[in-house]
């Protein structure tokens, strides 16, 4: 048998997983105390509704990026992923320092390793949900022992288990010193993710991470406070011309209610943006057919397929 996807719903082959969006959030929010309730995704009606969205406009599977210190629900997700048609995945690991202290200062890298690799291949305490991704993340311009526990647990457990690595950078930062720790621990630069780099338009830097043979997440579309989405069209069309074409993927990271027109907001860009605002961008740029293809279906199928 060829590659197989772990989802909410069991394991489907990965040349089913179609357009995928792989750093989404569904249901969500940083742990109390919070001064931003808009941060928190606590709809599932809301979920179904965005998600159907995204799946009439071409969308087939989502990775949910929130672990446990970010109030992950296994359970919710895999209802929300029968009721609206689109596979999800979800994730194991830990978020940046700020969210995940609590459980990791305490922790050796080899307790979260096992706590990951139990969560890949048994299952998320008692819901029967497999996460399919194992996650990490780093504060802005910092590492810590936290971070780095998390990162070295994560690379460790892919190898066990081959499931990706999928990081979390603050404002695109430290993404060089996260592709050290986890190529340092063994793991397959094909099967990471650094995400949040269009954060960090910055050629070099975004060459030197591209060179590891990592993925670059563009994960922030739509996101015009950080840069306007005509920049990263710029720099997805050099990272293509440069060599780097299968090396890219697209989300929207969209984990406030005020980015979703299902909650009622008023506006946002939702689920629907990339497929049919940023991606006929892209076309309209010069960027053709196959690589669109590489980007939506055949990079994200690469990062989650698993040994079956």
């Amino acid at each position: 048998m060829g590659k197989m996807v772990r989802t909410v719903r069991g394991d489907i082959p990965a040349a089913e997983l179609g357009v995928c969006y792989p750093h989404e959030h569904l249901l969500c929010g940083p742990p109390e105390p919070l001064k931003d309730r808009d941060l928190i995704l606590d709809s599932e009606d809301a979920a179904v509704r965005e998600v159907g969205w995204f799946r009439e406009a071409g969308g087939n599977a989502l990775v949910e990026m929130s672990p446990p210190d970010y109030r992950r629900d296994p359970a919710a997700l895999r209802r929300i992923s029968e009721a609206a048609g689109v596979h999800v995945v979800c994730t194991t690991g830990y978020h940046k320092d700020a969210f995940s202290a609590r459980y990791v200062e305490d922790k050796t890298v080899d307790e979260l390793t096992e706590r990951f690799v139990r969560e890949v291949t048994e299952g998320i305490g008692e819901t029967g949900v497999r996460a399919g991704v194992i996650k990490a993340g780093t504060m802005k311009d910092q590492l810590g022992a936290n971070a780095e526990k998390v990162l070295r647990a994560a690379a460790r457990a892919h190898q066990v288990t081959g499931a990706p690595v999928s990081t979390h950078t603050d404002a695109g930062t430290m993404g060089r010193e996260q592709v050290r720790i986890l190529l340092e621990e063994g793991a397959d630069p094909e099967k990471v993710l650094i995400g949040h780099l269009d954060r960090q338009l910055e050629w070099e830097y975004l060459r030197d991470i591209a060179e590891t043979g990592v993925t670059l997440g563009f994960d922030q579309i739509s996101k015009e406070k950080y840069y306007p989405d005509r920049e990263r069209i710029v720099f997805i069309l050099r990272l293509v011309e440069a060599g780097y074409g299968d090396q890219i993927t697209l989300s929207g990271d969209l984990a406030r209610k005020s980015y979703w027109p299902s909650y009622g907001t008023g506006g946002g860009p939702g689920l629907t943006y990339i497929l049919w605002r940023f991606v006929p961008w892209l076309r309209e740029e010069g960027l053709d057919e196959e690589h669109i293809d590489r980007i939506l279906v055949k990079t994200p199928a690469r990062l989650f397929g698993l040994e079956s």
